[in-house]
């Protein structure tokens, strides 16, 4: 990505079309008659106004809409606009000076990072850790509703070294699964994606020596057979029309696919919101220079063999600035991500996107960082 200038915003294609933006609408109070028969009252507006722009992740756009239907019903002045582009593009929206934040399921690299110090100020952007779900390696097999696959099995599959659902390698880790002798036809994100991002690290962590391309948001050129499409919504759509079909998908986006449970020490683990949770336990901030001090990226372990783990998971995040150039976008931007992190936020997106709400410790953390986002000094 090209080094980005203060100021600068993109064109109308990177800028958010209004056809695809989501507004929030404005909720209404119920007042209550207090005892004694008086004038029922509302309980107090609140002060926060303006709209808030994102782009970004299409994994969390499930939860966006809960988040910002729930925003809508506390902070009546105020709406949110998210439009669903994909990491990369969010991230370089909000590089670029486009939208106040961005949805990405990875974090800054260093040269994002050191944009970010331009556009945001001398202390750049600060991830937020707002959605943690299992990315579902998701088939289309009719009549077969999970299998067991290893990392290097996986790995094969979408290098397409192994191209038949009912090779060796497939049969022996599911003993007695009925797997017909259809060619398997992977499918891969098309735009640079975060949940391309996490799906490669694992592979990298976890079957070094058969996916030996470094981990990347962006598909390896030359690997599998060239099947793709764009967004999470575009790979679960070809897969679910095509038989004998495979994808790596946000799972509260697989619908009624197949899905793999992995081999994580000596036991195939099955994804879910809890098993995600115990692999983002383990986790370890993010290295490398320029991140502000409450900064939360986090490097996962993929290759653990932690009991009930499952470690192809995403933790997806809301990037912020750290400063603005106003104290009504300031206030914006702490209330509208004190509630996605709040127990009420994640309960609502938990409820709408089957995703794994952050710990008590990592709503506080994140709390905490967001109160240190300020007004830009220049």
């Amino acid at each position: 990505m090209d080094v980005l200038v203060i100021g600068k915003v993109r064109t109308a294609a990177v800028i958010l079309s209004a056809a695809a933006l989501t507004l929030t609408a404005c909720g209404s109070d119920s007042a209550t008659a207090p005892a004694g028969g008086s004038t029922p009252s509302s309980p107090p507006e609140s002060a926060v106004s303006g709209t808030l722009s994102g782009a970004g992740a299409s994994s969390q756009d499930s939860a966006m809409q809960a988040w910002i239907a729930g925003f809508g019903e506390t902070h009546p002045g105020a709406s949110v606009q998210y439009s669903p582009d994909g990491s990369g593009a969010g991230r370089e929206a909000l590089l670029g000076g486009g939208v106040q934040f961005a949805g990405s399921d990875a974090y800054l690299d260093e040269e994002e990072t050191a944009a970010a110090a331009e556009v945001c100020g001398p202390d750049g952007a600060l991830h937020i850790p707002a959605y943690i779900s299992p990315i579902a390696v998701a088939f289309n097999l009719p009549g077969i509703e999970e299998l067991n696959l290893d990392a290097d099995t996986i790995a094969k599959i979408f290098r397409t070294e192994i191209t038949s659902w009912n090779d060796p390698a497939i049969t022996a880790a599911n003993p007695g699964a009925e797997l017909p002798d259809i060619p398997i036809s992977p499918v891969h994100r098309g735009d640079e994606s975060g949940t391309t991002e996490n799906f490669t690290e694992y592979l990298a962590a976890a079957a070094p020596e058969t996916w030996t391309e470094e981990p990347s948001g962006e598909w390896p050129a030359g690997i599998g057979n060239g099947e793709n499409a764009s967004g999470t919504g575009g790979v679960v759509s070809l897969v679910s029309s095509t038989e004998g079909a495979v994808t790596y998908a946000d799972a509260s986006a697989a619908g009624n696919l197949g899905r793999v449970n992995v081999l994580v020490g000596s036991d195939y683990v099955p994804l879910s919101p809890e098993a995600a949770a115990k692999a983002v336990e383990a986790s370890t901030p993010a290295a490398g220079a320029g991140r502000p001090e409450a900064d939360m990226a986090m490097d996962l372990d993929r290759d653990t063999a932690q009991t009930g783990a499952y470690p192809i998971v995403l933790v997806s995040y809301h990037v912020y600035c750290t400063a603005y150039e106003d104290a009504e976008t300031v206030d914006l931007v702490k209330a509208f991500g004190q509630y996605v992190v709040s127990e009420e936020g994640q309960a609502a997106a938990e409820a709408a996107a089957g995703n794994a709400p952050l710990s008590e410790a990592l709503r506080g953390q994140a709390t905490s960082a967001l109160e240190g986002i300020s007004v830009l000094q220049r």
